[in-house]
């Protein structure tokens, strides 16, 4: 039984406190013989801490009445109650070591009910916030995904070439963003590791771009991202995919690497591809295409850098940027 149990049910209690001091009272009177003078209540301080422990205040109390007046008449002084000095000194310091161990033992069962509390209301806390955390979360996707709606519905509409294929494209990277929202974080709430995010959403793109010739092997890479990295990286990674998707085999079949690692103070994303590779000379940072301004402006938010370098065969996209303090 637990000591909650009795203190919610006080005859319980009560019964308890008598069962101690009944044993204690046994105990010792078996014992009588056995025990030198002065050890009138050595069975009975036992009994007051177990029925303190237990049955909380009160039933401590009655137990050390019971065991104080029985220590008084059978073992203190004359038999019967005796009222000397000597009684009434040892009376006196029985009061007192029981006093003492009652207030110990209320006092850290109190302390022991209030962090029982404390933790119960924080786990509540954690509950809630978890449960606000996927909500919000769950929202922002819905949001970014109307948003990509109405992009592809203004795309069907537009008569000019070049409008349509900028709308769709800004739909399709709306539509990725709300899909890494989504897979942000798992069936538990806890962050997702980056290769189970990476595979997921790796596996969209090869879906959507109708590409099952092409593999894309993702390193283990168990670092869960953080609220602040996990939405520019994995779109960085995505448009590095889409890209060799698009240019680096154009008529045959490929591979593509993807590996997250940590290199001291810094995080590295490699990608890389056994495609035709970039051009000669060529600069990242000059490039006009939307796709590599938007990946460099994800790396400067991300205060990293990224560049695009021939791998021979293929082509390999490197970004860096600091490790973050908590993750």
């Amino acid at each position: 039984m637990s000591p909650a149990w009795f203190r919610s049910n006080p005859i319980y209690g009560y019964g308890l406190a008598i069962c101690a001091w009944l044993t204690a009272f046994g105990v010792r009177m078996a014992l009588a013989d056995w025990f030198p003078p002065g050890f009138p209540y050595l069975t009975f301080f036992p009994a007051v801490v177990v029925a303190a422990y237990f049955a909380g205040l009160r039933p401590a109390l009655l137990t050390a009445v019971l065991s104080g007046l029985s220590a008084w008449w059978f073992w203190i002084g004359a038999p019967g109650f005796d009222w000397s000095l000597a009684t009434g000194l040892a009376l006196i310091f029985y009061v007192f070591v029981v006093a003492v161990d009652i207030f110990f033992i209320i006092g850290m069962n109190s302390a022991t009910d209030n962090l029982r509390l404390e933790v119960a209301r924080n786990a509540a806390l954690a509950e809630s916030r978890d449960l606000l955390l996927k909500e919000v979360q769950h929202r922002v996707s819905n949001n970014i995904q109307v948003v990509s709606s109405l992009l592809r519905l203004e795309a069907g509409m537009s008569k000019d070439p070049a409008t349509r294929r900028a709308l769709s494209e800004a739909s399709a990277r709306t539509a990725m963003i709300a899909n890494v929202q989504r897979s942000l974080l798992d069936a538990d709430g806890a962050a997702a590791p980056f290769d189970d995010l990476a595979r997921r959403l790796v596996c969209d793109a090869l879906n959507a771009a109708g590409r099952n010739d092409v593999t894309v092997m993702v390193e283990d890479a168990r670092h869960a991202l953080t609220a602040e990295e996990a939405t520019p990286v994995v779109l960085i990674l995505l448009e590095c995919v889409n890209n060799a998707l698009e240019h680096a085999f154009p008529n045959r079949a490929g591979r593509i690497d993807v590996r997250l690692y940590e290199d001291g103070p810094e995080r590295r994303l490699e990608v890389r591809d056994d495609g035709v590779g970039p051009p000669p000379d060529f600069d990242p940072a000059k490039g006009r295409s939307l796709g590599l301004r938007i990946v460099l402006g994800l790396a400067e938010q991300l205060h990293g850098r990224f560049d695009i370098v021939d791998a021979a065969p293929g082509a390999l996209c490197v970004l860096s940027y600091p490790r973050p303090v908590a993750h």
